[in-house]
């Protein structure tokens, strides 16, 4: 168990729980754990302890053991803990059994993305997005909203009035699915009509984990004023811009980030907004140099993009942002224990990333600006070899240009 202080009043007090199983690692226990206490963040809650139990298999009842769940409960009685967070997604039994015994509100790591993505929706198509993941993810859990009625169970005539409700509930929001279903597809056919009449412009997509700067970059690159907030999941829309660098126009969007256990209904309910992903010639894939863990998430994100395209290659840079925030600890000399993460240098990485990628590694700060003129550059020539091969006999286009600097 790990404390933290927090005096904010105005903040949700919350634990955090989760069970490290064979395999997992005390790094990867500790960094999903953050990320936890960062959604809290986000959502408004402040982090006053952590509960990690070693088990072969999760309690299929109350996801920790009994002595685990009545240790916690017994810091929830003495501390005025106000909510519970778990790192994993809860079946609904588990979330029925934990509640009456530790007897607060809990929220396991799917229920709070869903939301942090309720509260982010802007636009009617992020809202019905959010409102389907939010349906689906509560539909096989509606038992446990009427666990206060008596529900009677066996043949005909031996239903009682809960079983009657949850009936009637359930097709209330099965009917409200099939509704914002609907209304995904119509919206889903006029954002299709949009990417046609673009035309055949170059589109390059930003890509990333979430809270790594893509939309500070976007803003950089095309001189927008994309929304950009130190947190989780600031963009859930996807934010088209038309640049043009030198004299060469294409189409930069901005998308939603990606996130350890990404919710599958998310997924599903945002494959729309992902079509970007999906149609862009370009990927720039953006990481937070300055995380401790950045590697795991080049990983998710590759893994997830994966799955999005089915496989397909596509071409991409990988730009390394944040450096102004990047720091390390050097070692003696006579230190001879092997180089841990925080003991290589921001030139030890270059070195060893840029020769992996050769000249599709960039390393910049799209706060300050550092080295995004370098990349703007590549970006240009990238752009110009797809527009070549679409265009042919087009390129006298690029004559004389290729040298200027924008202001």
């Amino acid at each position: 168990m790990k404390e933290k202080n927090d005096t904010d009043p105005n903040m949700l007090s919350a634990i955090l729980v989760s069970v490290q199983q064979p395999g997992t690692s005390d790094q990867q226990v500790a960094d999903c754990l953050d990320e936890l206490a960062f959604l809290a963040l986000t959502a408004g809650m402040k982090e006053k302890a952590r509960f990690v139990q070693r088990l072969d298999v999760v309690n299929s009842v109350t996801y920790v053991g009994k002595g685990k769940l009545d240790e916690i409960a017994a810091y929830v009685s003495d501390h005025e803990i106000e909510i519970a967070l778990f790192d994993d997604e809860l079946a609904p039994n588990q979330i029925r059994n934990i509640e009456r015994t530790i007897g607060i509100r809990l929220l396991d790591r799917t229920a709070l993305i869903l939301d942090i993505f309720a509260t982010r929706a802007q636009t009617a198509h992020a809202k019905a997005q959010v409102e389907l993941a939010e349906y689906q993810y509560m539909l096989p859990r509606l038992t446990r909203m009427w666990t206060h009625l008596e529900r009677q169970r066996g043949g005909v005539g031996m239903r009682g009035p809960g079983e009657t409700q949850l009936e009637t509930d359930r097709r209330i929001v099965l009917t409200r699915i099939a509704k914002l279903k609907e209304e995904l597809k119509h919206i889903d056919q006029q954002k299709s009509q949009q990417r046609r009449g673009r035309g055949k412009m170059v589109r390059v997509a930003l890509v990333g984990y979430t809270n790594v700067g893509k939309s500070t970059l976007m803003n950089r690159i095309a001189k927008s004023d994309v929304f950009s907030e130190n947190k989780l999941f600031a963009t859930l829309d996807t934010t088209v811009r038309k640049v043009v660098l030198y004299n060469l126009p294409f189409l930069l969007s901005d998308t939603v980030g990606f996130i350890r256990k990404l919710p599958t209904q998310l997924i599903e309910s945002f494959k729309s907004t992902l079509d970007e992903v999906r149609e862009a010639d370009l990927l720039l894939h953006i990481v937070d140099i300055s995380h401790p863990d950045f590697e795991s998430q080049i990983a998710i994100v590759e893994d997830t993009l994966a799955d999005i395209l089915n496989g397909e290659e596509r071409p991409s840079m990988l730009i390394f942002n944040k450096v102004d925030a990047f720091s390390w600890q050097p070692k003696d000399e006579d230190d001879l224990t092997p180089f841990e993460r925080e003991n290589y240098s921001l030139g030890d990485l270059q070195k060893s990333w840029m020769a992996k990628m050769k000249n599709d590694c960039f390393f910049i700060s799209a706060r300050t600006g550092e080295g995004v003129d370098e990349l703007k550059q590549a970006l240009y020539e990238h752009v110009k070899e797809i527009h070549v091969k679409r265009y042919p006999y087009n390129d006298f286009l690029f004559e004389d240009y290729s040298d200027l600097v924008e202001e």
